[in-house]
């Protein structure tokens, strides 16, 4: 019996950097289990889109498929909009198996990816010392999701012993230029902000640029096509492979 399909579904973005860096992590995810059918697909403004790719592998003779949300919050994307596109692919194809993973969430190893990124920022910035550091992710009108932030942050800094804030880059403050400033208004003056986003884009643009113009030394890059976010995408689609089997 052939391995379930499986689908790494991203939001999607105007900028085409973001399926770039989606492409590059499905293909790590490729390389690392070449025994598996793994496609990208987009809930909106990228392409493929999800019914397409949906289509495609039924057509292949596909009949269970494991979709693997590249979301990094439990806000409304996560709760909705794959629920609602999931269900409207299995009522396209009757007798289809398609399940939805758990989302990617934010898993302590993504710290590790985290301090790869920054280290990359501060070396290119020439940046030796630290005293304060600040996570910048999307934002999410959901309370619930920023507190998962925000509990990162406490863990990151600890880590490197460290004072660190959650910002965000819509719908809930601090911004990460305000976060920056009230580091500086402590007197901080080394202050870096690394970038809790998956892809590049709109947000994690803006975030950086008003970081940057708060005074912040570097912000690094987001987590993109990293080993470790390869191998999360893989452990969620073990556990919904398990759960298609019938009982």
């Amino acid at each position: 019996m052939a391995a379930p399909a499986l689908v790494a579904l991203a939001h999607g973005s105007r900028d085409p950097r973001s399926a770039r860096t989606i492409t590059a992590l499905v293909d790590e995810v490729r390389a690392m289990r070449p025994d598996l059918r793994v496609e990208q697909a987009f809930l909106e403004l990228s392409k493929p889109s999800f019914q397409t790719v949906v289509d495609r592998l039924v057509k292949a003779g596909h009949d269970e498929i494991v979709v693997v949300p590249l979301l990094l919050t439990e806000a409304y994307h996560a709760k909705v909009d794959v629920p609602s596109a999931v269900a409207a692919a299995g009522a396209r194809h009757p007798g289809l198996r398609i399940r939805a993973t758990s989302i990617l969430g934010l898993e302590a190893c993504f710290l590790e990816v985290l301090d790869v990124r920054l280290r990359e920022a501060l070396r290119v910035a020439r940046v030796r010392e630290l005293d304060a550091l600040v996570l910048a992710a999307a934002g999410s009108s959901d309370a619930l999701a920023n507190q998962a932030v925000a509990r990162l942050a406490r863990v990151w800094g600890s880590h490197h012993k460290l004072p660190v804030t959650a910002a965000f880059a819509s719908s809930s403050p601090p911004a990460t230029g305000e976060a920056v400033r009230a580091f500086r208004a402590e007197g901080r003056r080394h202050i870096a902000v690394a970038s809790l986003f998956l892809a590049p884009g709109f947000l994690p643009d803006r975030a950086a640029e008003l970081a940057v113009e708060a005074g912040a030394i570097a912000v690094s890059e987001p987590l993109g096509a990293h080993p470790e976010v390869a191998r999360t995408i893989l452990a969620r689609y073990a556990v919904g492979a398990v759960e298609l089997v019938p009982v």
